[in-house]
């Protein structure tokens, strides 16, 4: 079994690994990626408040590099770094949901927003604009971007991850047993999810679509889009919280 790509010293740190258990040889293993979780909790970082203790990341992101280690087969034919950063990633993810980091006032205007959507819709048949939103809040237009700029630092991670603003955070249990009725529910879910994503106004769809489907950074769309970063990021929060309205009114918590 050989490791590809990587220096005489590292490989020889697998070897003990994968062959022999060595725990000393994981140890190795893990300070010498050290460096990988923490550009990946930098990343991560990089859009959430000054609040967000930054060794905090790193640590669950540890976390996620040691499952990585226990878990990598080189037989693939994957790089150790490919297969370790979306582990890494989403161990972050999960310890901010357990560090409840969201300010509450934060939490609170994101249920407002949220349930003014859904109000809004139910009455009128259609999607709020801004100005209509912010008189439905009884409050100032800019007074709505301020909030949903606020609320767009929580919206992070995948889109599973971005639709709990708003909710109260639940400890992460390790991983859930897949089960065939499980897994179609999970299905039924996610074809719900598209259904309402296509239900969005167009440029709040467009948003979702280049974030989540292509790939683009928030910056990135703001070039394509033309428009700034800030207001993206606004863009961005409303349809996360539309969304999430959409999916609590057919019946998907």
């Amino acid at each position: 079994m050989s490791i590809v790509d990587v220096d005489p010293y590292l490989a020889r740190q697998w070897e003990k690994w994968l062959k022999l258990g060595s725990s000393s040889a994981r140890d190795h293993l893990i300070v010498a990626y050290a460096p990988l979780v923490k550009f990946v909790a930098g990343r991560v970082g990089s859009g959430l408040p000054a609040s967000v203790d930054p060794g905090d990341l790193v640590s669950s992101g540890v976390l996620g590099l040691i499952d990585a280690i226990e878990r990598f087969d080189p037989q693939f034919g994957v790089k150790f770094e490919t297969f370790a950063t979306p582990r890494i990633r989403g161990a972050i993810y999960d310890g901010l949901r357990e560090l409840d980091w969201v300010p509450r006032s934060v939490r609170t205007h994101a249920k407002d927003i949220e349930r003014a959507i859904a109000d809004f819709e139910a009455v009128h048949g259609r999607s709020p604009s801004d100005a209509e939103l912010a008189t439905h809040l009884q409050i100032s237009r800019d007074e709505l971007h301020r909030w949903l700029s606020a609320i767009s630092t929580t919206t992070v991670g995948p889109l599973e991850r971005a639709l709990d603003t708003g909710a109260v955070p639940q400890p992460i249990s390790g991983e859930v047993p897949v089960v065939p009725a499980a897994a179609m529910e999970e299905r039924e879910v996610r074809e719900v999810m598209r259904a309402e994503i296509d239900e969005l106004p167009d440029r709040e769809k467009l948003v979702l679509s280049l974030y989540y489907d292509e790939g683009l950074t928030l910056i990135q769309i703001s070039r394509v889009l033309g428009l700034s970063e800030s207001r993206i990021n606004q863009i961005h929060a409303k349809s996360v919280l539309h969304l999430r309205a959409r999916l609590a009114a057919a019946g998907v918590a």
